[in-house]
């Protein structure tokens, strides 16, 4: 067998090789995604935990990407009806008993009420005339009016008791993170929601990320959408609040995408208060590469929701037709979301061939010096 011959069969089998291990990350469908190495724990199969989801024409209404119907989970979704304020230490009743002043307005009349009426000490009890000590704490004040009514018949006919709260001073929330009044503010006999504690906090911030507020409540945090309630009308995400709620805006520079692959320039993008779309992502990275990148393999990346039964989900753009580009301008990226494009086939040929035309140089020249010599 000559050198020429050697050297066709080397770069035969080189190219054959070469095709294998194509250099470059890309998304494939097919198993093979880990090593099989048995001391290393790799959990599921990528493939067996992604879900692809075709980006088409249905999104042009927003209702693949912003559900209107979306909830929040169980244990958060309260209504107003299962709201009812109960009395703790630190919280000042009013108590009147109509027809009698005496009892009513104690020495000092021209106080507020807030100032003359009834303390709840640390140990959750009041004192009242007639009354005695009363232990009120975990009590609604219906439930503490028919008490007092039920103690002072004793010594007055009939007694017409009302009682309410003056100040309410037990019960918290916290309203943290990009508000023009961050603080503490108190949870009244009126039921609180969620845009009402970001009202009473001054409203956010010019750099607030109203798609991203985390409410912590019993150590377990949960993620709501202010863009949702005034965007989209999905009053669901507007939950009831409880005392010790710790309500954060997270910053939009927090919020980030990632562009990557046969693009202009691979990088992080913040999203902005107003979200990012797809193409918007693309066009601040340069596009996609018109020679190198494979149009039809525009890929966004996605952390499934823990309700779902897959670990990724995967948006694909077909965007051999430019007109498809519509369509990118109309996904909305999320936060963290990372944006892929695919490199053409004759791309990673040309890969392939930039990684082994430097062997082969070595032999062909070393088949010519070979033969020089031999002649």
């Amino acid at each position: 067998m000559n050198a020429s011959v050697k050297l066709i069969v080397v770069l035969g089998f080189a190219l054959m090789v070469g095709c294998t291990v194509v250099p470059g990350a890309y998304h494939s469908p097919t198993p093979g995604w880990f090593i099989d190495d048995d001391e290393i724990p790799q959990g599921e199969p990528l493939p067996d935990v992604v879900k692809v989801h075709a980006i088409g024409t249905a999104i042009l209404d927003h209702q693949d990407i912003h559900p209107v119907d979306r909830g929040v989970p169980e244990e958060i979704d309260l209504s107003d009806e299962e709201y009812d304020y109960q009395v703790g230490p630190g919280d000042v009743l009013q108590i009147t008993v109509w027809d009698h002043p005496e009892l009513t307005i104690p020495a000092g009349s021209l106080r507020s009420s807030a100032e003359s009426g009834n303390w709840v000490h640390n140990d959750g009890t009041i004192f009242y005339p007639y009354v005695g000590i009363v232990n009120v704490e975990g009590l609604k004040v219906t439930e503490i009016r028919d008490m007092i009514t039920e103690r002072l018949s004793r010594y007055i006919e009939d007694p017409q008791v009302d009682v309410s709260i003056a100040a309410f001073r037990h019960k918290r929330i916290y309203v943290t993170g990009e508000v023009d009044d961050p603080g503490l503010y108190p949870v009244t006999n009126v039921p609180t929601r969620l845009i009402d504690a970001i009202g009473e906090a001054g409203g956010l911030t010019p750099s607030a990320d109203w798609s991203s507020v985390v409410l912590t409540r019993n150590g377990k945090d949960y993620r709501l959408s202010l863009r949702d309630i005034y965007q989209y009308g999905n009053t669901s995400q507007n939950v009831l609040l409880q005392p010790n709620d710790v309500v954060n805006v997270n910053p939009v520079t927090d919020a980030k995408v990632f562009v990557l692959g046969e693009v202009g320039k691979a990088s992080s993008l913040k999203m902005g208060r107003n979200g990012l779309t797809l193409a918007e992502a693309l066009a601040e990275n340069g596009g996609f590469n018109q020679r190198q990148s494979d149009a039809s393999g525009i890929f966004v990346f996605r952390k499934a929701s823990e309700q779902a039964e897959h670990g990724i989900d995967i948006y694909q753009l077909n965007a051999t037709d430019a007109a498809a580009l519509v369509l990118a301008d109309s996904f909305r990226l999320q936060e963290r979301d990372i944006v892929y494009v695919t490199a053409a086939p004759l791309a990673k040929w040309n890969r392939v061939l930039s990684l082994i035309l430097p062997s082969v140089s070595a032999l062909f020249l070393g088949s010519r010096t070979e033969g020089a010599l031999r002649d």
